[in-house]
């Protein structure tokens, strides 16, 4: 397809005047940029909560929230003017481009155990959910579920690479099941995923899934009746790429990580450059579905939080149904997010003066916020699965008699991690929708332009995301 943009204006000044203050520019940003990094690390730490089985300790933040919050959203400012003026697009094609090939020894004997894995886990879960102790952290299809699954082996998706193909056992199910290959409606799109993954984010906030393994046993045997029948309905392959949340939610995870599946091999990547795919995200159902993502971890941490608990006290005490209040927040939220979203595609398409449409510039921006995304889940989830990584362990050896649980008590430095996972996937969304942008615009002012009001939604993402993890845990109120 044919790039055309409309006519740029001819800059005022020489080349001589252009470079000098270019270089001007280069200097007092790489200044202020050293500066506003220095006051990251100056700032001290800050606590992800724990979600699900909820284990993490209160714990406050010992700066002023204005600080935190405005060096946090200064870092991700900074960062774009900084590659704007300093980067290239030689330098950009080397840093996208660089490939490794890796070699795989006994590639098929890994799947294998792979899928074996997977089912036991699948097979695990709900038996021993169903007939196992009572007490949640005694229970191993309830630690294999929020511990194991959710936050440990999620992490490995965009850290290491995305192997849910292999382990997933519902695939794995399918493939011996028949299939009746009926046509999937395209109006339909990717929306069904963008429902599913709300649905199940809602029924993990409002439900006691994470404190009666009975009731995730149940959850969990009825998703698979459902996917196992849309995998026969539709196929398996069209189920798990155009219906299925979780493997969307791994799939996306995966462009993040350092290791790919391309072309029949195992390349390794410089992490985040997966994200440049024109064909990672194909339409505004899947661009919607990378906000939801991004949303979702946000809300999980968003309805633990003091703020969140006095404002549904207000609200239920005006009159408000507690029965719609969480949905409504989540919807309300999505709506949020997705709207300053599309609002900065937008602006960004009239400052860029380009012909590109609106749906392509959002479907090639939307990547970046994957970045965002896997990096609050490392600040959400690291502390609380490192914390119950034993009880895990000790459950693993007995299922149906597990040890007393026991949990990690982590040093105070720990918890500035997660500021350094929020700030890093930050960092890394600006380059990702900086290179993009240069892929798609020939100018660099062109370029930059681009970026102007996206920059800024990612700073609102940022401080909202910064002002969470500074916020200590307290149990959802009406619930």
């Amino acid at each position: 397809m044919t790039r055309r943009t409309r006519p740029r204006h001819p800059s005022r000044g020489g080349p001589r005047s252009r470079s000098r203050a270019e270089r001007a520019l280069r200097g007092g940003l790489a200044a202020a940029f050293s500066l506003v990094l220095g006051g990251v690390l100056l700032v001290g730490p800050a606590l992800a909560h724990g979600g699900s089985l909820r284990s993490a300790p209160a714990r406050s933040l010992s700066v002023p929230l204005w600080l935190f919050l405005a060096t946090g959203g200064g870092v991700v400012g900074a960062s774009f003017l900084l590659a704007s003026f300093v980067t290239d697009r030689a330098f950009i094609r080397l840093v996208h481009g660089w490939r490794r090939v890796l070699s795989l020894p006994a590639a098929d004997l890994l799947v294998g155990v792979g899928n074996a894995v997977g089912v036991l886990g699948l097979l695990a879960v709900i038996g021993v959910g169903l007939f196992g102790p009572a007490a949640p952290l005694s229970n191993l299809g309830v630690l294999v579920v929020w511990v194991g699954w959710w936050a440990g082996y999620a992490m490995t998706t965009y850290l290491v690479g995305n192997t849910w193909p292999v382990l997933n056992p519902w695939r794995t199910v399918a493939r011996y099941l028949p299939s009746l290959d009926r046509p999937y409606p395209e109006r339909f799109e990717s929306w069904p995923a963008v429902v599913g993954l709300l649905g199940l984010v809602w029924l993990e906030v409002v439900s006691p899934l994470a404190d009666e393994p009975r009731l995730l046993a149940v959850v969990v045997l009825a998703y698979t009746v459902v996917t196992l029948s849309g995998c026969v309905v539709l196929g398996a392959d069209t189920w798990f790429e155009r219906v299925d949340p979780v493997s969307r939610v791994f799939h996306y995870y995966g462009a993040v990580a350092p290791l790919s599946h391309e072309d029949g091999t195992i390349r390794l990547r410089i992490p985040g450059t997966g994200l440049d795919d024109p064909d990672l995200v194909a339409t505004r159902s899947e661009a919607a579905f990378v906000v939801a993502l991004l949303w979702v971890t946000t809300y999980d941490g968003l309805v633990a939080t003091p703020p969140w608990r006095d404002l549904a006290t207000a609200l239920v005490g005006a009159g408000a149904p507690p029965v719609l209040l969480y949905p409504v927040a989540l919807l309300a939220g999505f709506g949020l997010f997705y709207g300053a979203f599309v609002l900065a595609i937008r602006s960004g398409r009239r400052r860029a003066e380009t012909y590109l449409p609106a749906s392509t510039l959002a479907r090639r921006f939307a990547p970046s916020l994957l970045a965002i995304a896997a990096g609050y889940h490392v600040a959400h989830y690291l502390g609380y699965f490192v914390e119950l990584s034993p009880t895990l362990f000790g459950a693993l050896t007995s299922p149906l008699s597990p040890p007393s649980p026991i949990a990690i008590v982590l040093p105070t430095w720990f918890q500035g991690i997660a500021l350094g996972f929020v700030i890093l996937g930050h960092l890394l969304a600006i380059w990702v929708a900086h290179a993009t942008s240069f892929e798609l615009f020939p100018g660099r002012i062109q370029a930059v332009r681009s970026q102007y009001a996206l920059t800024l939604v990612m700073v609102f993402y940022t401080m909202t995301s910064l002002l969470i993890v500074s916020r200590p845990y307290v149990a959802p109120p009406f619930i």
